[in-house]
Order: C-alpha cells, then sequence, then structure tokens
C-alpha cells in the first residue's frame, strides 16, 4: 500500500515537474540589488571625523550579523562545501531539483533509506526572503512547500546562480545567532570569510543542516562530506583534525568581538538601533594615542592600586572632542563605566575658577598676599583644620603662588573674601550641574574641591579659560549644532588671561612641584593637578591655544590609591597626549587682552622677589606692602578657637597630654591656661571643662587667644 502511495505521489510529482518548465514561475519581486540594499549589520559603526571607523557596536538584539560579505571574498573551499552539503545540483537545476525532491518523496513515503529532504539552496533563500514560505510550528504545510518551489523558480528568472549563492551564504544561520558568513567565520573561527580551510568548511557547512547540534553529531556531518569532497590526504587523520576542531568551536559560546574598538563609550553615546553608521568628531589618530598613554601609564601603577582612568581631548575654538578615552584600565573591574561622565570629587581643580573670580571682582590681583598659616574655621558642623598637600606652610605667598603650586589654605582664605554661595553660583554658571546646594552645604571646603563633578565639565571649564572666559557647549558630533550655539561670557577676558599665565608659570608653581615636574613642558600650556581626600582620585586639566585636555586617575569602586597624586598619576598622561598633539608646531605665548597691564612689582617685606606682573588695568601696584608687625605676630595654631577634645577613659590619665603650638614660633613667648601660666613643652594633662588659652610675649601683652572645650573623664 504504502508503495501504491509513493508511485502515485511520484508520477504527480513528476507530472508537475513536466508543467514547471524551466521557463515558467513568476519573476521575484525584489532584484539581489535591493535584497542587498535593504540588508543591516546588527553592528553599528562608529566613524572618525575622517570617515575612518572607530568601532562597532551591536545595535539589534535579534540576531548577529556583520557586514555583507560578496561572494568573491568568500573562501571556495566554503562554497563547495555548503552546495554539496545543501544543494549537490545546485548549478544545474533551475531553483527546484526535481530528482531530488522525487528521490526524497519515495524515501520517505516508503520508508527506504534516510529520511532526506529536497530544498534546493535557491528554496531555502526564498524563504529567508519570504516570512510567508517559513514553517509554522516547525513544519511546513504542503501549500507552502509548493508556494516555495514556485518562488524559488521565479527567483532564478532574475538572478544569477552567483546571486543566489552570496545571499544565501549572507543570511543563513550558522550557529545560536549567527547569521551570514562573515558573523560565523568571525564568532566561531575568529577569522575574516576568505581565510577558512576545508576542514573549517566541512565544519561550517555541516552546521547549517543542524544549526544547534552537539560537536559529536556536527563532527560527524563534517567528516562524511570532507570524504566526499575527496581532499587531499589520510582521511582518518582529517577527520580527527575536525573533531577536535568541533570540540574547539562547538564546545563553547561565539565570542564575536569588533573589528574595531577604539571609542566603547562614545559609540554607546551615538550609536542606536537603526543607526548604520555615525560619524563623530573623534579623530582616530588622537583617540588611539590617548588610550595607549593612559594604559601605559596604569601599568605602571598596578602595584599602587591605580586601576582605571579617563582621558577627554577637546579642540578649543570648535568645541568639538577629538579622544574620549571613558577607561582604559587593563584591570578594570567595571570596564563599561564611563569615567569621563563619571561625578568624582573634583580636589584642587576648582581653584582657578576661585582666584578667577577674585579678581574678576577685583577683590585679588596676582600680587595680592595671602597668609598659609594654620585657620580654624567655626562651621555649623563642626571645627574646619584646612592643611596642605605636604603639611607646611609658607608664610605670607602671593596669590600667583599660592594657586600655581595649589596651597590649600590661602584658597580657602580666598574664599572667604569671594563668598561661598557666589562661587557656588559661578561654577554652577561654568557648568558644574552637580554643584546642586547652596553655599552653607558645601562650607568652605568648597575651595578644595568638595563637589562633585565629572572629566566632562571639568574639561568645558578650563576651555572656557582657554576662551577668554566664555563657555560654550562641548559636541561628539561634527552636525549636532551644539559647538556652534552662542557662547557666554562667565569670567572677563582679563581675568580668564591671569589665571592662565599663573597655571602656566613654571616658577610660581615650583615652591610645591619643583622647576622639574611632569606638567613642565617646552610650550605654553596652563595646568592644573588635583588629588582628593585619600587619595581616591587625581586630575590633572590643562590647555594650549589649540587644545584642552584633562585626565582623571582612580578607581570606580572608591579604593584609594597608594601614595598617587596628581602629579604622578595623572599628570604624566596629560604632557604626553600635549606633546603629541603640538608636535612639530612651534607655540608663542598668547598675547593679553587690552584689559591686562603688566607692571614690574616689588613687595615689602621681601618675602617674593620683585617681578613683572599681570593685573585687570586700574588695579596695578608697583609696591605690595605688608605690614611687618603683623608679619611676624605669632598666633595660636592649635588648638583652634572652639576646638572640642574629649578624654579617652581607656588612656591612664597620667598619659593623655594636648600640646600647644604657635606659629611662627617665638622663644619669648609663654602661654597662659585659664590664667595660670603653664609649661606646655612636656605637654599639658587635660580636664573636664571650658578652658581659655592665651599666648603672651615678654612683656605680657596677649598676641592671641581662644577657648576650647574638654570632655569626659579620665579613668
Amino acid at each position: 500500500m504504502r508503495r501504491r502511495t509513493a508511485a502515485i505521489a511520484l508520477a504527480a510529482l513528476v507530472a508537475g515537474a513536466l508543467v514547471a518548465a524551466p521557463g515558467r514561475g513568476a519573476p521575484w519581486s525584489q532584484s539581489f540589488a535591493q535584497v542587498r540594499a535593504a540588508y543591516r549589520s546588527s553592528e553599528a559603526r562608529l566613524l572618525d571625523r575622517h570617515g575612518a571607523i572607530i568601532h562597532e557596536l551591536r545595535v539589534d538584539e535579534r540576531g548577529r550579523r556583520l557586514e555583507w560579505t560578496p561572494l568573491e571574498a568568500i573562501s571556495p573551499a566554503l562554497i563547495e562545501a555548503v552546495v554539496r552539503a545543501e544543494d549537490r545540483r545546485f548549478r544545474e537545476h533551475h531553483g527546484v531539483d526535481w530528482l531530488g525532491t522525487a528521490a526524497a518523496l519515495w524515501s520517505n513515503v516508503t520508508g527506504e533509506g534516510a529520511r532526506r529532504g529536497a530544498s534546493t539552496i535557491t528554496m531555502q533563500l526564498a524563504a529567508q526572503l519570504d516570512p510567508a514560505l517559513r514553517p509554522r510550528d516547525g513544519k511546513r504545510t504542503p501549500g507552502q512547500k509548493w508556494a516555495q518551489m514556485q518562488r524559488a523558480r521565479g527567483l532564478e528568472r532574475t538572478w544569477t546562480k552567483a546571486q543566489v549563492l552570496e545571499a544565501y551564504l549572507n543570511l543563513v544561520t550558522y550557529r545560536g545567532e549567527l547569521q551570514g558568513v562573515a558573523a560565523a567565520s568571525r564568532g566561531l573561527l575568529e577569522k575574516e570569510p576568505g581565510g577558512i580551510t576545508r576542514p573549517e568548511a566541512a565544519l561550517l557547512a555541516a552546521l547549517i543542516r543542524a544549526p544547534n547540534a552537539d560537536a559529536v553529531l556536527v563532527a560527524r556531518r563534517a567528516c562524511t562530506l570532507d570524504a566526499q569532497m575527496r581532499a587531499r590526504g589520510d582521511p582518518a587523520a582529517r577527520c580527527r583534525r575536525i573533531e577536535a576542531l568541533a570540540r574547539t568551536v562547538v564546545g563553547r559560546a561565539p565570542h564575536l568581538r569588533p573589528s574595531v574598538a577604539l571609542a566603547p563609550h562614545v559609540a554607546r553615546l551615538l550609536l542606536e538601533a537603526g543607526s548604520e553608521s555615525v560619524r563623530s568628531t573623534i579623530d582616530a589618530a588622537v583617540q588611539r594615542h590617548a588610550g595607549e598613554v593612559l594604559r601605559h601609564q596604569l601599568q605602571q601603577l598596578t602595584g599602587r592600586n591605580v586601576r582605571d582612568g579617563a582621558v577627554l581631548v577637546v579642540d578649543n575654538a570648535s568645541g568639538r572632542v577629538l579622544a574620549y578615552v571613558g577607561n582604559a584600565g587593563i584591570n578594570a573591574e567595571a570596564v563599561y563605566v564611563d569615567g569621563v561622565r563619571a561625578m568624582r570629587q573634583a580636589g584642587s581643580t576648582l581653584k582657578p575658577f576661585l582666584y578667577g573670580l577674585a579678581i574678576d571682582q577685583r577683590r585679588m590681583t596676582a600680587a595680592s598676599l595671602l597668609q598659609d598659616s594654620p585657620v580654624n574655621l567655626r562651621t555649623p558642623t563642626g571645627l574646619y583644620v584646612p592643611q596642605n598637600y605636604d603639611r607646611e606652610f609658607r608664610g605670607w605667598v602671593s596669590a600667583r603662588t599660592a594657586l600655581a603650586s595649589s596651597l590649600n589654605v590661602p584658597a580657602v582664605r580666598a574664599l572667604m573674601l569671594v563668598g561661598v554661595e557666589t562661587f557656588a553660583d559661578q561654577l554652577r554658571r561654568l557648568g558644574f550641574a552637580g554643584v546642586t546646594e547652596s553655599g552653607d552645604y558645601y562650607g568652605y571646603s568648597l575651595a578644595l574641591g568638595s563637589a562633585e563633578v565629572s572629566l566632562w565639565q571639568l574639561v568645558n571649564a578650563y576651555r572656557t579659560l582657554a576662551n577668554g572666559g566664555r563657555y560654550g557647549a562641548m559636541s561628539l558630533q561634527p552636525d549636532d549644532g551644539a559647538a556652534r550655539a552662542p557662547s557666554r561670557e562667565v569670567m572677563t577676558a582679563g581675568a580668564a588671561f591671569i589665571v592662565g599665565d599663573i597655571l602656566a608659570d613654571r616658577g610660581a608653581r615650583a615652591a610645591t612641584f619643583g622647576l622639574d615636574n611632569p606638567v613642565a613642558l617646552q610650550f605654553p600650556a596652563a595646568v592644573k593637578t588635583g588629588t582628593t581626600k585619600d587619595m581616591r582620585d587625581n586630575w590633572c586639566i590643562g590647555y594650549s591655544q589649540r587644545h584642552t585636555v584633562g585626565v582623571w586617575v582612580g578607581n570606580f569602586n572608591g579604593e584609594a590609591m597608594h601614595g598617587v597624586s596628581g602629579i604622578t598619576g595623572a599628570a604624566p598622561v596629560w604632557a604626553e597626549v600635549m606633546r603629541y598633539l603640538h608636535q612639530g608646531r612651534r607655540l608663542a605665548a598668547p598675547a593679553p587682552p587690552d584689559s591686562v597691564v603688566a607692571l614690574r612689582t616689588e613687595f615689602q617685606p621681601r618675602v617674593e622677589p620683585p617681578r613683572q606682573e599681570l593685573y585687570l588695568r586700574g588695579t596695578q601696584m608697583p609696591l605690595v606692602a605688608l605690614n611687618a608687625g603683623a608679619a611676624r605676630a605669632p598666633r595660636i595654631a592649635y588648638p583652634g578657637d572652639g576646638t572640642i577634645l574629649a578624654l579617652d577613659p581607656d588612656i591612664p590619665a597620667d598619659r593623655q597630654r594636648v600640646f600647644f603650638d604657635m606659629d611662627p614660633a617665638l622663644s619669648a613667648a609663654t602661654w597662659r591656661l585659664d590664667g595660670a601660666e603653664v609649661a606646655a613643652g612636656e605637654g599639658w594633662q587635660p580636664r573636664s571643662g571650658v578652658h581659655a588659652l592665651q599666648l603672651v610675649d615678654a612683656r605680657g601683652h596677649v598676641l592671641d587667644r581662644v577657648r576650647f572645650l574638654v570632655r569626659g573623664r579620665a579613668p
């Protein structure tokens, strides 16, 4: 009965084949050119400012498809293997292999031999192009099968065999979500399609029939196919090679690395689903160099608990970003964190804007003297006692020295002149969106960078100084219009120029950093470093007339670095990137605006040597005089007024001591505590209560006085 049914079906099929002559069948509605034009890779491409590809990023989760691969770029071995595995008479039939269909029908109906299909490569392609021809619930209906045949015949009426084969190899699924020969070749074999060998070709061709089969089944089919192709060499040895390859390739998850990966964080910002390629402002050469320099520096700092870093380079005039390295740490634990946008404490990087504001308000000049000595400031949350980076105090210093050498106490005194709220408002005008609280919330620590900022914000603020105090947007895309938006003045050109001149002054910087340091370049450049509490972050931001460069180094998880400051961590990267940007260029110092005048200035007493100083017109002073007595008058350095001390109940009372300190030291001065003279050389044994401490000179005059509280009881 089964044979009779098979014979009837076979006769009907032969009759259909006779009716379906080669010239019949409706032409395919889509041309090869249209199909290729409609093809979309799952990976979007980020282009640099010159059109070069700098990053590939997956934007389609439905499958992994790479670029369309022309037939001539595909290994002949793979083409041969796929044709032999899927459609041996591909080059003889006209879309439908009637002999193969008859043989499959006879085998499937009679049960004689292995069950087999009869879909040609052209029929499979028709189903890939027409969703109506795809199986429903895993099976095609007879009507679908017949329609598939007709569509295949119509397809070959208008397409060449080469076009059919090229489209098929680019659209077929090889394994998992890998679609197309480019994705399969790179995802499974980590090579381009043109370099596929015969064993690899047999393996990929075997995967088409069963994309998710295990390694044993895939190897068995690939070995059979390899033997049928009659390749040279011992078949058994070739099969062992294929089996080993199957275990390696099929036994692991496909790993499809982007062919170009220079700017991952920019790609995530600009590329989105549906986009094929997006041009950015990034310069590939600058991006590559900045990343390499940062990675090298992080490698040098590996033993000092440093894993992460970021670099941002921008063109001053246009605001277009030339390099955006969000994270280049080879030991990074958070590779997807964008260090350019991450909010971190600013450290000393905000000081230039504080001094610029004070100069703009004419409360200070670059020659104004500030006292670098211990200060105790009472705040709503307690006593604030700022310290310098090196824990030393230098007495009276000019604002130029204080800013260039990044002295903390003078910066706090400058903030007392300007006002915390006024400074917070200025930071917001400069684009620091993280400064959201009132001035009272930050207090005097705002001068030392207690606010959170990002590298993006810092670089644009320093770019504002480079552009004469005019703030404008930065841009990652050349045509988004952001960089061309009108700029606004947030600081006068004169104040911005004076601040830039201070930041470029190697001599003024020497008080803290010495003359020979990583930020000393051979061309004019303004620069500022910053290090946050416990060395959790360090920064180096600076600019020339052409570019502004910012570098952050630290750990995204907040761990402290071991002895790494801005001058040793971020500064070497900044200097190297700046040298690269300006190689082969001769740069002259920028000319001052009309509002700035230069005048030889002397100091009395001579706390600093005479020099040619810059002033806003109308504020110049040939002599900066300081009251000699005030300069020498000692004051109580510790304890500060309002200090609260606590007795430790676990330490014997006779072992607890408080040591009084004065600045500057005066040998003839004595201490008077609660009206009685005390010898503080060996320390005072504290006792509970409120105490009044006076510093008295040899004539009995009180030089300074404070009140402090001791809490608790001695054991």
